[in-house]
């Protein structure tokens, strides 16, 4: 791995303070399942959502504001679908953990790193290697297992919807790689145009749905709640997109995507450690059968 992971001119101390932030993202994103669990119920979903990126926008516009003029119209279209895409994720991955736990919400959302290699072997009509098929096998085995409390039983339905949502990035995935109104922007304004769309579509929502308000759920918001939406915007959103940006120039492809690919453990760490659940025998199994499963298909893939 070390001789394909970094430059000749990078030293290891050097790469360490790269891998870390990366990682501290991995982290994050673990944790942001128990935290949008532990702030969010059915009402709310579409108000918290609303809430999150009306944090996050103003500052991307602010820092990407010359970027975002210098954006041709293909490459605006192109961003606004890439955010319509991205908002179906953010709505399909909250109300999926409002239904599930966050254990099980982090370890479904990794098999997007099977479904993503399969998606694309199926556009550019080549066959995935024995080791690939068995790997995602392995990790749906693992899925259905995770979800099991006791028994064999259906999948609950905030699994089902964290499934979708898994299926909903790989489509992300492949719609950045291919869509060619797109190439040429840089990742800022790109970014920010999507996570415009996101919440204008979250705002239209929440304005037609019979939930809470983003300000009367604002307003019933304590030290706790608030506390909970920050690290969503700041630490998971705000973060998480600038280290991506920071790192990505200063180590391989294939070292982010391991090192970011920890996340399903981080998710499980702490719903078991902060948020008391509990997986037992067939969720433990289900889980390890998820991570290793997911680690050998991006192998295989790569």
């Amino acid at each position: 791995m070390s001789s394909i992971a970094l430059p000749r001119a990078v030293a290891p101390r050097r790469a360490w303070l790269t891998d870390l932030p990366l990682l501290l993202v991995a982290v994050v994103w673990g944790a942001s399942y128990l935290a949008a669990k532990d702030i969010t119920t059915a009402r709310t979903v579409l108000a918290v959502l609303v809430l999150r990126f009306a944090v996050v926008v103003p500052v991307l516009v602010v820092v990407g504001r010359r970027a975002l003029l210098a954006l041709t119209a293909a490459q605006w279209r192109g961003a606004g679908l890439l955010g319509l895409i991205l908002g179906g994720i953010f709505l399909l991955e909250t109300y999926g953990v409002v239904h599930t736990s966050a254990t099980n919400a982090g370890l479904i959302i990794s098999l997007t790193m099977i479904f993503t290699p399969l998606a694309e072997a199926a556009v550019t009509r080549t066959r995935p290697s024995r080791a690939f098929l068995a790997a995602a096998g392995l990790s749906v085995l693992g899925v259905l297992l995770l979800t099991q409390n006791g028994g064999l039983s259906r999948p609950g339905g905030g699994d089902l919807l964290m499934l979708l949502a898994a299926l909903a990035r790989t489509l992300h995935v492949l719609a950045m790689a291919r869509l060619k109104g797109i190439r040429g922007a840089a990742a800022l304004p790109l970014t920010t145009v999507q996570l415009t769309t996101a919440v204008v579509v979250f705002a239209i929502l929440s304005a037609g749905g019979g939930g809470a308000t983003p300000w009367a759920t604002a307003a019933g918001f304590g030290a706790r709640e608030w506390a909970g939406l920050l690290f969503l915007a700041v630490c998971c959103t705000l973060f998480a997109f600038f280290v991506q940006m920071w790192a990505v120039r200063r180590t391989s492809p294939s070292r982010v995507s391991l090192l970011l690919g920890t996340e399903p453990l981080w998710a499980a760490t702490a719903g078991i450690a902060l948020g008391g659940e509990r997986l037992g025998v067939w969720g433990l199994a289900g889980g390890a059968l998820v991570l290793v499963g997911t680690a050998w298909g991006r192998g295989a893939a790569r």
